[in-house]
C-alpha cells in the first residue's frame, strides 16, 4: 500500500498532477478533457488505495493510466464523430425523400391541371399513348380515326403541355436529379 494517508496522497498529487495533466493535454489537445481525465485518475487512486497493487513505480503507473485513459477518450470521440456523420447522412436522405414527395405532388398536380385543359380528343390520345402505352395504330383503331390524326393530336398535346408546364421545367430537372441519386 503506497498511499496510506491523506498526506501521502496529497504528496503524490502535488508531485505528479501537473505532469500528468500536461501529458493528457498533449495527447488530447483538449484542456478540459485533460483535466477531467487527470482528476478522475486521482479520484480512482484514492478510492482504490487499499486494494491497489502497483508492480512498477508509482510514476510509471500514473502515466500509463493517463495514456490508456486518453486513448480510450480518443476512441470514444472517434465513435461519436462516426455516429454523427451517419446521422447527418441519414437526415439528408430523409430530407431528400420529403423534398422528392413534395416536388412530385406539385408536378402531378400541375400535370393534371394541364391535361384537363387539353381539348378532349387531344387528351384522350395523349392518355392512351402515355398512360396505357398503346401504339398509334391501336389508338386509331380504338377511336375510329386515322393514324395521321393520332399523330397530329399527339403533337398538339405535347406542344400544349410543354407550354403549360414551362414554369415547372426547373422542378422536372430537380426531380430527375433526385431520382438519379436514388
Amino acid at each position: 500500500m503506497i498511499i496510506a494517508t491523506e498526506a501521502a496522497f496529497e504528496e503524490v498529487f502535488m508531485a505528479h498532477y501537473k505532469g500528468m495533466y500536461s501529458y493528457a493535454c498533449i495527447m488530447l489537445k483538449n484542456e478540459v478533457e485533460a483535466e477531467e481525465i487527470t482528476q478522475t485518475i486521482f479520484e480512482k487512486l484514492w478510492e482504490k488505495r487499499d486494494a491497489l497493487s502497483i508492480e512498477t513505480s508509482l510514476k510509471a503507473y500514473l502515466y500509463r493510466t493517463v495514456h490508456n485513459d486518453c486513448l480510450n477518450w480518443l476512441k470514444h470521440k472517434s465513435v461519436v464523430r462516426k455516429f454523427q456523420k451517419e446521422k447527418i447522412y441519414s437526415m439528408k436522405n430523409e430530407s431528400y425523400n420529403a423534398e422528392e414527395k413534395i416536388l412530385s405532388a406539385q408536378l402531378n398536380e400541375q400535370l393534371g391541371n394541364a391535361l384537363r385543359e387539353l381539348p378532349e380528343q387531344c387528351r384522350t390520345v395523349f392518355q392512351l399513348s402515355r398512360f396505357e402505352e398503346l401504339k398509334y395504330r391501336e389508338i386509331a383503331a380504338q377511336l375510329g380515326i386515322s393514324e395521321k390524326t393520332v399523330e397530329n393530336q399527339m403533337g398538339k398535346a405535347l406542344k400544349l403541355l410543354r407550354m403549360k408546364l414551362v414554369d415547372f421545367l426547373p422542378l422536372i430537372i430537380v426531380m430527375i436529379a433526385i431520382l438519379k441519386k436514388i
